[in-house]
Order: structure tokens, then sequence, then C-alpha cells
């Protein structure tokens, strides 16, 4: 086991300035770090590294049928949400200030929520509420961890944060080395407690758009799972051990992960509590001394021993216990190392003195953000700061749209999405597809059901334990992604217009000053909107609107069954039509009334024949000749009468005998 020394945290004052001494002594925490008595350890015996991640699948082909329109590329700004660095809640304080960044984070005391000396399943979350309501007011998500002991206090948070109601039941212990009081961590009384208040956080918070990440917090000084010199390692020191055993920290873990299935937990070390949170992929880990080095000879505490770590760095824990992938499912936090914080960017990419490699350290951790009070002083123009600012998380850019210039009734739309960050984004937010009228107004939204968690960075950074090649050494591993769906046009007045694509930050529901997620796109606007291309909707010469088959608003009957055709548009068509059954395309639209030419695109292995009939017409009977097999496309084409707007139909049948597969119907 390794043992703790004292993080030199107060060195990072003179580096912020006289302006700035009063507020980081308010908000800078001093914690406890590993540190190493000598040089790199060498190599554990057992390694269990998971390796290298299989690769996920890379999703469908962009529909061929779909005009493709390539997108600029551009930076993304540095403050997209959930994503780059944290700054120290302040009350009252402007949160905007220093370098841009979209989260915020602070401590709080868990006797500031449950107060109620007689009654511990009493919680009043004022004092959370009031601060998660203050950064939503600045567009900003909080970052939080709940302590029962903080040395010296944080701010207006108290040092000894246990609950007045556990007096009388949990037993108290004096670490005279930081002068604090540790709780029994293995009182039953007391881990009911804890599991109960957790429970009820869950309850309250998960899924809460405030929120962007909770750390576990509660064991240990600051929350951090360890109470050195109070701790395991007992061997070399006269300390007694004020941790909980294993078993009873991983109560408290598996509490966490059945209490937030939706915002984001982390735990301070892949090895606390034994490993407990090992075989729970929603469980994210949190380095709070990033990309530092220490000791004599320097060693890393983030890099695994292989880059010169330590034995006890966070990747080489990770690597040992299997865990180094676990950010394909769970975010990466921490903080960098305050000693290092005006300083660790300055030699970008790699690293100088205390500062390790500093673009290795977030490529292999898969870092998506970080606590860095030192970030106030960054200029907001360093291009080595905004490099790894666009590398942390996420950093998602479209390079190409797909749909149709000129469209009426229904059409379909599709995007491609690559993602060049280090981390997916790790929240299901809405992508929203929309109209912009001349005067640059959204007159018509849609909600999509593309799910940006699939878009996994394109290529990622191997270990050198993974044995695949000499350091640096990059494998290949997500797929740009294609996404379409189809939209309705009824009720958009023919003309020109900006087609548009969103994704909706739910703070946006609490705060209209809410950070949009946008794009690396030289097209993509503040609002949150990002141009695809220009759309004509409505008739017009020359002009031709699609109607997929399997679209929501039609109607089937009796055995009509959408199914996958890969040769198809879309991939779907509409099977089982005649004998009695039935498709009824719905809000075709028909301009200023007349004739129309429709296209029928179907599939058939023998000649069929079915009837259509547009409104309440008279019936026709078409012949369909064969094709290929049943999933090549064929057309023919019928001239129908359409009223003025969009509210026409057009039936398919065939009473005595089946129908052809349809595909689609385009309206000319």
């Amino acid at each position: 086991m390794h043992t703790f020394a004292r993080r030199r945290g107060r060195r990072l004052l003179a580096a912020l300035g006289s302006s700035a001494i009063a507020l980081a002594l308010a908000a800078l925490p001093l914690t406890a770090e590993a540190a190493p008595a000598a040089g790199p350890a060498a190599t554990p015996a057992s390694v269990s590294a998971q390796g290298a991640p299989a690769r996920p699948a890379p999703g469908p082909a962009p529909d061929p049928s779909l005009p493709a329109h390539a997108l600029t590329r551009a930076d993304a700004p540095v403050d997209n949400p959930l994503k780059g660095f944290a700054r120290f809640y302040q009350p009252g304080g402007d949160q905007n200030t220093g370098y841009p960044h979209s989260l915020t984070w602070s401590y709080f005391g868990l006797s500031e929520v449950m107060n109620d000396a007689s009654d511990c399943g009493h919680y009043d979350w004022s004092v959370l509420d009031k601060a998660l309501n203050e950064t939503a007011s600045y567009g900003n998500q909080a970052a939080i961890r709940f302590y029962i002991e903080y040395p010296g206090g944080s701010g207006g948070h108290p040092a000894n944060a246990i609950p007045p109601c556990f007096a009388g039941h949990v037993d108290n212990r004096a670490n005279s080395y930081w002068n604090t009081t540790s709780p029994d961590y293995d009182s039953p009384y007391l881990l009911d407690a804890l599991k109960r208040f957790i429970a009820a956080y869950g309850a309250r918070y998960d899924g809460d758009p405030r929120i962007g990440f909770i750390h576990m917090g509660l064991v240990g000084l600051w929350g951090e799972w360890h109470t050195w010199p109070y701790d395991t390692d007992t061997s070399g020191d006269t300390y007694p051990d004020y941790m909980p055993t294993d078993a009873h920290g991983a109560e408290i873990v598996r509490a966490y992960d059945s209490a937030f299935s939706r915002t984001k937990v982390e735990v301070r070390y892949p090895e606390s509590a034994g490993g407990a949170a090992d075989s729970l992929p929603e469980i994210g880990y949190h380095d709070d001394s990033f990309c530092f080095r220490e000791g004599s000879p320097l060693a890393g505490v983030t890099l695994p021993v292989s880059m010169g770590g330590a034995s006890y760095s966070q990747l080489q824990k990770s690597l040992e216990h299997g865990v180094e992938n676990r950010w394909t499912t769970a975010s990466m936090g921490g903080e960098v190392r305050p000693e290092i914080q005006s300083t660790a960017f300055a030699d970008w990419p790699g690293g100088s003195g205390a500062v390790d490699d500093m673009k290795a350290c977030l490529e292999l951790e898969h870092t998506t953000w970080k606590i860095n009070e030192g970030s106030a002083n960054y200029s907001p123009s360093d291009a080595g700061v905004g490099a790894a600012v666009r590398l942390m998380g996420y950093d998602l850019n479209v390079d190409h749209a797909y749909f149709h210039d000129s469209a009426q009734g229904s059409t379909k739309v599709g995007v491609r999405i690559n993602n060049s960050g280090v981390a997916p984004f790790y929240y299901p937010w809405t992508v929203s597809l929309g109209l912009k009228n001349s005067a640059g107004d959204v007159v018509k939204t849609w909600a999509t059901p593309w799910d940006l968690r699939k878009v996994m960075p394109g290529r990622i950074r191997a270990f050198p334990d993974w044995g695949v090649g000499s350091d640096p050494a990059y494998l290949d591993y997500g797929y740009a992604q294609y996404f379409d769906t189809t939209v309705d046009l009824s009720g958009v007045a023919s003309g020109g217009y900006q087609l548009v694509m969103k994704v909706k930050n739910p703070l946006e529901d609490v705060s209209a000053t809410a950070k949009k997620l946008r794009f690396a796109n030289s097209g993509q606007h503040a609002d949150g909107w990002l141009d695809l291309g220009a759309m004509t909707v409505g008739p017009g010469s020359g002009t031709t609107a699609s109607y997929e088959a399997e679209a929501a608003g039609n109607t089937l009957t009796g055995t009509a069954v959408a199914a996958g055709c890969a040769g198809c548009s879309g991939g779907h068509k509409v099977g089982y039509l005649g004998n009695g059954a039935t498709l009824t395309f719905r809000g075709i639209d028909g301009g200023s009334g007349g004739t129309r030419t429709v296209t029928l695109h179907y599939a058939t292995a023998e000649p069929r024949s079915a009837t259509v009939r547009a409104n309440s017409a008279a019936t026709r009977t078409l012949a369909f000749a064969p094709t290929a097999d049943w999933t090549t496309t064929g057309t023919t084409t019928v001239s129908v009468g359409l009223n003025a707007g969009t509210g026409n139909t057009l039936t398919l049948a065939n009473p005595s005998g089946w129908a052809p597969d349809i595909d689609r119907i385009t309206v000319r």
C-alpha cells in the first residue's frame, strides 16, 4: 500500500496574483495525495489490463437516394457544456470570468442537509438547491461532492460535517494530523444512514439538468476515500486505520450506482472499496492529482509505470483493475493538480518538470472535465489551452448533411457526425431539426430519435501495456455515425428556408442563459442551431417531393407491415399489401392543385398489380413489372389529380391478390 503526503496546493496562490488570493484561499482545497518514496516502481507482476477495446458497430451508411451536402469544419467553442474546466463556486460571484467554461464545482457538508439532530431521515436540500440555481443562472452545470470531514472547512461549509443525528449512535475518532473528527465508517448505524441519504439524493436529483457530474464523496478527508495517515497502511506507522472495510465501502458504491442511473457519478480511485466499481460500468473515476509528477526522481501520478508513472498512479491502478476503458460508458473527471495549474499547458502538448506529458494524460485517461481554478488567469487565445480543452470529452463535427434541395409533404433528412475528442457525449440530449426563414427565425422544428452517445471518438491512444506498437500508437475506434429521419412539411408555407439542427441542453428549460452544445462547424450559430443547407419547400418548376411508405403518418391496414429492405430508401419498405391489406400515404402536398405525376418505387420478384386512388377519385389499376429481387427497386408512374394544400391521400391496394412491396412515392 502507498502512503499519502500533504498536497502542496497553496503554492498555486503565488501564481494567481494578489487580486485572486482571497478567492483561492476560500475555494482551493488542500487535499492529500499519493507521494512516492522513490522513483517509478517496477511493473507489478500481476497486471490484468483490459486491453484495446473492441470497435463498436459502424452503423448505417448514408441513404444513397439523398443528395449529399458537404459542411465546413471549424473549431468548436471552448465552453461547450459538460466538458473542459470547472471553476469553484463562490456565492454571489460571477461564474463566467476567466477562461471560458461551462462547469462550476462545489463541496457540501453532509450535516448541512442532514441537519436534524433527532431524525437522520430528514433532509434539508436548500443549501444545494441555492448553489444549483445560482450556477444555472449563469448557464452552467454543477459538479458536486458531499463530505463528512474537511480540514479547515470549505469556505462557508463546515470542517466537521458529521450529521448531528449520529450523536450517541456512531463513535468518533480524532485525526490529530489534520485536526479533524472521523466517524466510525464501519458503524451499521452510519452505513444505514448514508445509504438512505444516497437513495434520497438520487430520488431528488438524478437527471437534474442543473447537475453535470457527481463525486461519490462522503468517505474520508474531503470525501476523497482516504484518511491518511489513519489509513489501511499501518505497517510503517503507529496510526490506526480509520477507513471502512472494503465490504462496507462497497455498500456505499453500490448505493450510488442504484440511486443514479441518469446523472454521471465518479469515485476517486479504481481501487476504492477494493475495486467495488470494477463491475459497475456506469461509475467513472476522478483523478484529483491530474498529470502531476512528484518524488525524487520525479514520477507521474496519472500515467502508468510503463510511461514513467509511480506504482500507485491513477492509470496504473486502472490497468491493474482492468478498467482503463471505463471511459466508454462513464465519465473521467477530477482536478488538475493545484501546484501545476498555472503552467499545466505552457508546454503543450507535452510537459516539463512537475507537469507530466499533458496530451498523453488526456488521451489515456480519456478526460472529460477537470477542476482548474488556475484557469482564471489563462488567456482565451492561448492555442495550447484551446487545443487541450477541445480534445477533452467530445468534439463533434457534422461533415455532411443529406436531403433534397426541394421538398414537400414528408421528406427524409440525414446527417453524418464525427467525434475527434477523447470521449463520447454521455447524455441523451434531444437532437432537433428545424427550418429558419430569411429573417433567421425558426418557423418549424422536429424532434429526432438520434442518440449522440453513439458517436465515439474516431481514434484512441494505446497504452504501451497493450503491446500494439511503440508509444504513441493510435488505433481506429469509432466511426462517423449516420442518422436520418423523415420530417413532415405539412403546414410549412412554400418558399426558401435554411435547414438547421440543434442539440438541446435540458438546462435551457431552467435557465435562458444555458450554454448551448455547438458543433465544430463554420455554420454553427451561438443560438445552438447549425446550418445544414438551403431547402425549398413546396411545389415549383421541376421540384419533386418524396414520401416514404413506412412514414409514421401513413395508414396500414390488414397484413400490411413495414420491413427492412437494404436496397430501399431509408432501408425500409411496406409489404404484404393486397388481399384486403392497404397502404395510404397521407399529407401529400398538391401545391395549388391540379394534375401531378406520381412515381411509385416498388420491389417485387414476380409480376403483380395494384390499385391506386388519389383522395376519393376513381380507382385505377397499374401493372408492376418484376424487379431483380425483393430488395431491388423499380419504378412506374401514374398521373393523378391532387387538391390544393397538404391534405391529399394516395391509397394502394389489390382486392384479389398480392400487390408489390412499396418503398416510397415521389410527386412532381
